[in-house]
């Protein structure tokens, strides 16, 4: 893991966070620097991401970052859905709250991993995020920023469906150093709109680590028979014709929705299942890529 603690103990001249900007105001070159020392400890942030709702991306996200921390990885888990919050649900800590200190937001731990959402800050769970889109960002980097990661190897972004302000201004705030995993499902449908994911991350220049094929078949929990309730090979036909690394296929196992209502992640409630074993295949998949280009 990275060991810049701030920007005037940090050897590295060049930083971009050391000088100020033209135009540049006290406030604005703070936070930035407070962005940039947060960023300098993370070796590694991954935007989970997927042109369309409803391919379980979230359950995705979650899972991935616990399997990267069943790896021996220190990781911190960022939801950016700010209209749609899950993981405080997710992880059955819906009631709980971040608390402030000087150094900045603490963020809630579960099973060892440094998690943060919106909706950790709102004061009933049904209420409303009502924002455009400079509010989005300012709150973003707020997460990013002010928010006391801590030295990580790697950061896991859930980010709301689509190609809009949220996933925009964290690939900003992040900058070159992130990746992208692309989750879809296997039918056509899907692949239309996963594919614009892939067409962002290559306009702003941002590694698209690979695809996960969600839902790649239902698990019978009874027999364990699979069978494809949405075709099957959406995910790899998607990353042969665009040269996309593939990651992995992940079975849809009706467990897997009982654990995110309970709040108890799938993975960690039913290790020896195919799909949780197929999720720490995709997370020892992601680490050697990472690894391979670090």
């Amino acid at each position: 893991m990275s060991d810049h603690e701030n920007c005037d103990s940090c050897g590295v001249s060049s930083c971009g966070a050391r000088d100020r900007k033209p135009q540049e105001n006290d406030e604005q070159f703070q936070a930035r620097q407070r962005l940039e020392r947060n960023l300098c400890q993370i070796d590694n942030k991954i935007l989970v991401m997927s042109g369309k709702g409803g391919v379980g991306k979230s359950t995705t996200a979650l899972n991935l970052a616990l399997a990267l921390a069943k790896e021996g990885k220190a990781v911190g888990l960022l939801d950016v859905d700010l209209h749609g919050p899950s993981l405080p649900t997710m992880l059955g800590m819906a009631d709980q709250r971040p608390h402030a200190t000087e150094e900045g937001i603490i963020p809630l731990e579960f099973q060892g991993l440094r998690v943060m959402s919106i909706g950790f800050l709102l004061e009933q769970s049904d209420q409303a995020m009502i924002m455009r889109g400079p509010m989005k960002h300012g709150a973003i980097q707020q997460f990013l920023a002010d928010v006391v990661w801590g030295p990580l190897d790697v950061l896991v972004i859930d980010c709301p469906p689509g190609t809009g302000d949220e996933p925009l201004s964290a690939a900003q705030l992040l900058g070159r150093g992130a990746d992208t995993v692309i989750v879809t499902t296997p039918q056509d449908v899907a692949l239309v709109d996963v594919e614009k994911s892939i067409s962002f991350s290559r306009q702003l220049n941002i590694n698209i680590l690979g695809i996960i094929e969600n839902m790649a078949g239902f698990v019978c929990p009874h027999c364990e028979e699979v069978t494809d309730l949405f075709g099957r090979g959406g995910g790899e036909k998607l990353a042969d014709k665009t040269q996309v690394p593939f990651l992995g296929r992940i079975p849809l196992d009706p467990r897997m929705v009982v654990a995110g209502d309970s709040g108890k992640p799938f993975i960690l409630d039913h290790p020896d299942t195919e799909a949780a074993k197929a999720l720490q295949h995709v997370a020892q998949t992601a680490i050697e890529k990472m690894e391979n280009a670090a």
